[in-house]
């Protein structure tokens, strides 16, 4: 069961209604368009393509179906209203699918899941964060979304001794902060930045990038892996920062078009993603546009439109296999997104956990501690920062 008022917005429709396989239903400037984000080749944390992973002995949210529990609950935090709405819905949707499931099928242990929406802010996030700490009966949390406010409010769960499970922030420095109940669901920006950069100067052969970062803790730390691992092929003359909430980036295509690239890297979110991209190609800019997870969302695609034709886009993070994803849109309304299959895996686990006897926040931290299993897509075993045992990065393509 969900509960909460943000949950009851997002269910509402806040996020955009797509089709099968993420496509929009309607192009940035209005017009039907046929365009989705399509998965590619997954590659490992050195670049070289991998298959992907045999999903049938993937956890499962049911269980056995005779748990039996009371007075245990679980949280999410994150983005559930705001410009970048729709990356925490997925999330959010993902857990209620899990949570369906399990609730289905154990009538003696029905577990709720309590949302708190940030709109991604850490400012917002402080300010929640104490509400879900002071409730007993929370024993695991599903976020925070991203780094910025995961960065402001890990300090408060960790000394809670509440363990929190994001299952979208990539910020590589949120597991140096010595944090014990902090895990991480996807690879990081070590892993994908390396990988990005790998894959624009060898799979594409560009022998110019233009590095273009917003001010998020999220988009300068992928930007600094990218251009580091780019080496020469990152050129300063067109490297740029911009503005979480920026919509005229006229200087920026300016400056990027005068350089002539071959592609064009861009560290942020789909909400400044979209009209960057636009005003690129109204510019004159062909050069292949790249972004990395937080601008994977079908919302880059419709705000976009045509814009957004041919972008590569990245994410530590696995698309949803055909069945999962039909029992998804049958739930929910609309297609998974990135970060829905972490969503619905990290829910899965925690409900595991409690389906095992755990009944506090300590038992539920030696559980994920200790844990090592299949998920969709990936495996699930966290070394003692909270990093995952092994990271996959999949290309998208919109087309």
């Amino acid at each position: 069961m969900i509960v909460g008022v943000a949950a009851a917005l997002a269910v509402a429709g806040c996020s955009s209604k797509t089709t099968d396989g993420g496509s929009s239903e309607t192009s940035g400037s209005g017009e039907s368009s046929a365009l989705s984000i399509q998965p590619g080749v997954l590659l490992d944390s050195a670049g070289n393509e991998v298959a992907s992973a045999d999903v049938t002995d993937a956890a499962d949210p049911a269980g056995s179906g005779n748990a039996t529990c009371s007075g245990v609950s679980l949280a999410m935090a994150g983005a559930l209203t705001g410009a970048n709405a729709a990356l925490g819905q997925n999330i959010l949707y993902g857990a209620k699918l899990a949570l369906d499931k399990h609730n289905q099928a154990n009538p003696n242990c029905q577990v709720e899941i309590e949302t708190f929406d940030t709109e991604g802010d850490p400012q917002k996030a402080t300010q929640v964060a104490p509400n879900i700490v002071s409730n007993a009966s929370i024993v695991g949390l599903l976020g925070p979304a991203f780094s910025g406010e995961t960065k402001a409010t890990g300090p408060i769960f960790n000394q809670s001794g509440l363990p929190f499970l994001t299952a979208s922030a990539t910020n590589p420095t949120l597991t140096e902060n010595g944090w014990t109940t902090f895990f991480r669901g996807l690879g990081n920006d070590n892993s994908q930045g390396s990988v990005v950069a790998k894959y624009l100067t060898g799979t594409l052969d560009a022998k110019k990038v233009c590095v273009v970062q917003d001010d998020s803790d999220y988009g300068v730390g992928l930007a600094r892996v990218v251009t580091e691992t780019l080496g020469a092929a990152a050129d300063p003359a067109c490297s740029a920062s911009v503005k979480t909430g920026q919509k005229d980036f006229s200087a920026t295509v300016s400056q990027i078009k005068g350089e002539s690239p071959d592609a064009i890297w861009y560290s942020g979110y789909y909400a400044e993603a979209a009209p960057f991209v636009t005003q690129l190609r109204e510019g004159g800019v062909t050069a292949t546009f790249s972004s990395g997870d937080g601008t994977n969302d079908p919302e880059f695609v419709k705000q976009a439109g045509e814009s957004a034709n041919g972008a590569v886009l990245t994410c530590p993070c696995v698309p949803a296999p055909a069945a999962l994803a039909q029992q998804y849109e049958e739930l929910n309304g609309q297609a998974p997104g990135v970060y829905s299959v972490e969503g619905y895996d990290l829910t899965t686990i925690m409900l595991k956990a409690i389906d095992s006897g755990v009944k506090d926040r300590a038992g539920m931290l030696e559980y994920v501690k200790n844990y090592d299993g299949q998920g969709v897509g990936k495996r699930y075993q966290w070394n003692d920062k909270g990093e995952l045992s092994n990271a996959l990065i999949q290309i998208y393509k919109v087309n």
